[in-house]
């Protein structure tokens, strides 16, 4: 709906799915949790068992938007926001995700919030979801059902594109699919985890950038981490170098700094968001802190 009042999207149709079903959260059988792809983000982040099990989602969700927005966005229309890029919004610039073949507007404009990963000169924008952050540090996998009624998974690290030639899908949703729910594995996190949202104002701002962190900790070892970022790549950018490089390490300053560089090393910064790589490091090392020191 934002959209069409921005006349960004210009749909002959729209389909209401808010009567569906899938609003239930069920445990499921690999010891984890069953998110409904039609329950709302406050009912989801404010559910017993996820504010228990995956205090890492229910911080990440509850840091998004505003109250009367949770209370209304659902988790799979969370997943499938599209960009906030202002060059995606005016309409009287070029952007390839709007007008594909256009160009991109951002590439030579004003781009200090855009991405440092993963992106080319078709599209820089960023994607703005907080939840899909946690869930590609949790390690979520979306459920989505096809017109012919089957289903197929999707791991949370699948379900947003990066631009390529493409950069008008944000998804590797085929036309018909729709999402009923997201899948959680077994708790690792519930002790130790941090959301960091940097951002320009307290609330209804989206992140600059963010750090979603969760640490398995057994005798003053970190059996398993699980790090990824928001605001700075096409989809959640999951930070695989550093979680393997913490495997098996004490928690301690120096290794939260060795992963922290080890994560930013291969960033490609803009003119105008150079800013971004240390402050990514720094938001690494600051989220990993918070999440050793803290316990649910």
């Amino acid at each position: 709906m934002d959209l069409m009042k921005e006349d960004v999207e210009r749909p002959n149709e729209l389909i209401e799915v808010t009567s569906l079903d899938h609003k239930q959260v069920i445990k499921n059988d690999k010891g984890g949790l069953t998110l409904g792809g039609m329950l709302t983000n406050s009912e989801t982040a404010n559910h017993p068992e996820v504010r228990t099990q995956y205090p890492l989602l229910s911080m990440a969700m509850l840091s998004a938007a505003t109250a009367q927005i949770r209370n209304m966005a659902t988790n799979g229309g969370n997943l499938l926001q599209r960009t906030r890029c202002p060059y995606f919004f005016e309409v009287s610039m070029p952007c390839n995700k709007r007008e594909p073949g256009t160009g991109c507007g951002a590439l030579k404009g004003m781009n200090a919030l855009h991405a440092i990963f993963g992106w080319n000169d078709k599209c820089i924008a960023v994607h703005p979801s907080d939840m899909a952050v946690a869930l590609a540090a949790i390690g979520g996998t979306v459920e989505v059902k096809k017109a012919d009624g089957s289903s197929r998974m999707i791991e949370i690290t699948d379900f947003h594109r990066l631009p390529g030639d493409n950069p008008e899908k944000d998804t590797n949703l085929i036309p018909g699919e729709l999402i009923t729910a997201i899948h959680l594995p077994k708790p690792d996190f519930s002790e130790h985890y941090y959301y960091l949202k940097i951002r320009e104002r307290a609330s209804y701002a989206f992140a600059i950038l963010s750090v979603a962190a969760g640490l398995q900790i057994n005798n003053g070892l970190i059996i398993k981490a699980g790090l990824a970022m928001g605001g700075v790549a096409h989809k959640p950018w999951k930070l695989t170098n550093a979680e393997n490089y913490l495997s098996g390490k004490t928690p301690d300053q120096a290794n939260f700094q060795a992963a922290a560089k080890l994560a930013m090393k291969d960033a490609k910064p803009l003119e105008d968001n150079k800013y971004k790589v240390e402050m990514g490091e720094k938001a690494i090392i600051r989220a990993l802190t918070q999440a050793y020191q803290r316990k649910a």
